[in-house]
């Protein structure tokens, strides 16, 4: 078949067959097709869209053009928790243990953050010795004996998702639904999980910004499982203020070990609990979602979710003792107290704002490759809702660059709104998309 056929096709509006689709991604990936008729082709498909099947057709595509992990060798039912990315979101690090510590073998591929959004992996490195690149074999070794294990994304896994992706990262094709879609679903899917929990984030610190696209978004991922034979279930979450108090890598840890212990941020903790009593629910641990709920607080109140925490670092290569001494984490040498110049309630976080300040810090990266500040980031104290009295403090600036600091003080004026209007407190979880559709919460 001629290639420029296939993208004639799409740009006149007409689906593609699975063959047609297969052989696409195939040629791309052996670099048989250049960037610049790929690039076209994706665009096609940016203004003309695309089926559910041939989204799914596209997705085992871009999954089949690398290795596939077996995790056959592993017992039990494997749930792979996926988000689509925010700020102050913490939530991996938390489940990861937490699920494992309740019977769910968890073994996830996790990637580097971009932009305000933090990636898993980032936050892993902060531990000093953790290591995120394993082969294979050592990842099965380590899920087999302590039932879970994180390792950041391979080149060997969905080669042709990491190409692709580059290129709608240069030709203006990131916000396109099949596109998202297919690129999530294809590592999930290369990655070997039985069953996949998806946390679709909604709102200004997010991807999608409104829940009419976070919903679509969700069951075009949901309806590729279904087609492809992998249960998919997906959380809509709201990213209007970021999930957690901690934004930046080594602030997260810290963090994500506050929760495992019983203390930290309540709004973190309440989403964790949620997606994680669905794990329980996909693996058949526990068919009520609301008994799941109360089975993990209990284990973060024995202490066993902690144990398993500090168990999956030991086995990663980690500095356990980071558990009991945050100050094991990377530490920022200046730290800036932001307080409030008026009294009133907090109306407004924005969250994509203040992941950016986060980012300027160096925290996050503004280019692929860039090299970030692990000790980097911003303390909130407040939430919204909060009545605040002048002189109280907002945030805590950490940073190592006065410049930079200075600059996000002037940022963060604009990104926390107080007014005299009392303001409900966010509602975290917007609803629940499984194969009968959307429920709202």
């Amino acid at each position: 078949m001629r290639i420029l056929d296939v993208i004639t096709k799409k740009r006149d509006g007409f689906m593609h067959t699975d063959l047609e689709i297969h052989h696409f991604i195939e040629a791309y990936t052996k670099d048989e097709i250049p960037d610049y008729q790929m690039a076209a082709w994706l665009m096609a498909i940016f203004l003309k869209g695309m089926s559910i099947e041939e989204t799914a057709a596209l997705t085992m595509a871009m999954a089949k053009s690398g290795n596939m992990i077996d995790l056959s060798a592993i017992p039990g039912v494997k749930v792979d928790k996926h988000s689509t990315g925010g700020v102050a979101d913490t939530t991996t690090l938390v489940l990861a243990p937490l699920v494992a510590a309740a019977g769910v073998p968890v073994a996830k591929m996790s990637g580097r953050g971009l932009g305000f959004t933090g990636g898993t992996i980032d936050k892993l490195e902060a531990i000093a010795g953790f290591k995120t690149t394993l082969s294979q074999d050592e990842f099965i070794r380590i899920l087999q004996k302590h039932n879970v294990a994180i390792i950041g994304q391979s080149a060997d896994i969905a080669p042709a998702d990491g190409k692709i992706y580059a290129l709608r990262d240069v030709t203006a094709t990131i916000e396109s639904i099949p596109l998202i879609a297919s690129s999530i679903m294809s590592k999930k899917i290369a990655a070997g999980a039985d069953k996949i929990l998806l946390d679709v984030k909604v709102g200004n610190g997010a991807f999608m910004k409104n829940v009419k696209d976070a919903i679509t978004l969700a069951e075009t991922m949901v309806h590729i499982g279904q087609l492809v034979g992998r249960e998919t279930r997906a959380v809509l979450s709201s990213m209007d203020e970021p999930l957690g108090q901690a934004i930046g890598n080594s602030l997260e840890v810290e963090e994500a070990i506050a929760i495992l212990d019983g203390r930290g941020e309540k709004s973190l903790r309440h989403v964790c609990l949620v997606l994680g009593a669905q794990m329980l629910n996909m693996a058949g641990i526990e068919s009520d979602v609301n008994v799941g709920y109360k089975i993990l607080c209990e284990l973060i109140t024995n202490k066993t979710a902690l144990n398993k925490f500090k168990e999956f670092i030991a086995a990663q290569g980690g500095n356990v003792d980071i558990v009991g001494n945050g100050k094991k984490l990377p530490q920022a040498k200046i730290k800036t107290r932001v307080v409030c110049t008026d009294e009133g309630f907090i109306q407004k976080i924005d969250a994509g704002q203040l992941g950016y300040c986060a980012m300027r810090l160096g925290a996050g990266r503004e280019y692929k490759g860039q090299k970030i500040d692990l000790s980097a980031g911003i303390m909130l104290e407040q939430r919204v809702g909060d009545f605040v009295k002048k002189g109280q403090l907002l945030c805590t600036i950490h940073g190592n660059d006065e410049t930079r600091i200075k600059e996000v003080q002037e940022l963060l004026a604009n990104a926390i709104t107080i007014g005299n209007d009392y303001i409900p407190k966010t509602k975290l979880i917007l609803g629940i998309i499984d194969q009968r559709g959307f429920q709202a919460t």
